[in-house]
């Protein structure tokens, strides 16, 4: 799939997993905490601003993605948000945390540190389970 509709600094920092309904699933590069990015499709800068269906659809995918955070890869906080502030294009941020991570208690931006990257055995694995849960198409 080409990456034409997503932000240049979005591309540079995350790997494209896929699609799915109305969004474009991103993981940031950094494997020091499992930071996903959701990025509907929308000319919407603002998530309050999507209309009230497509809010709606976008919530439900970032509630499962919570789920799969926690219960699957047993992290017992999510940070969730949508800046925008550098990036202007409408995404939304889900983190894994917990207690003793490499910036707790602190907020991701601006305190953690370059990391190692993702295995490709990490990347498909949760790309196979994200498929399962959250019918994930993944890019080829």
């Amino acid at each position: 799939m080409s990456d034409a509709g997503i932000h240049s600094q979005l591309q540079a920092d995350c790997h494209q997993l896929g699609q799915l309904p109305g969004s474009t699933f991103l993981l940031h590069r950094n494997a020091r905490l499992p930071w996903f990015i959701l990025v509907p499709k929308t000319d919407a800068i603002d998530l309050l601003d999507l209309p009230e269906q497509q809010l709606r659809e976008v919530m439900q995918q970032c509630q499962q993605l919570s789920s799969f955070l926690k219960v699957r890869l047993g992290h017992p906080k999510v940070n969730f948000g949508a800046l925008g502030n550098l990036v202007p294009q409408l995404h939304l941020h889900i983190i894994g945390r917990a207690p003793g991570d490499d910036c707790w208690p602190q907020p991701v931006w601006g305190n953690l540190e370059e990391g190692p990257a993702y295995s490709s055995d990490t990347l498909a694995d949760w790309t196979m389970q994200l498929t399962e849960l959250l019918g994930l198409k993944a890019d080829v």
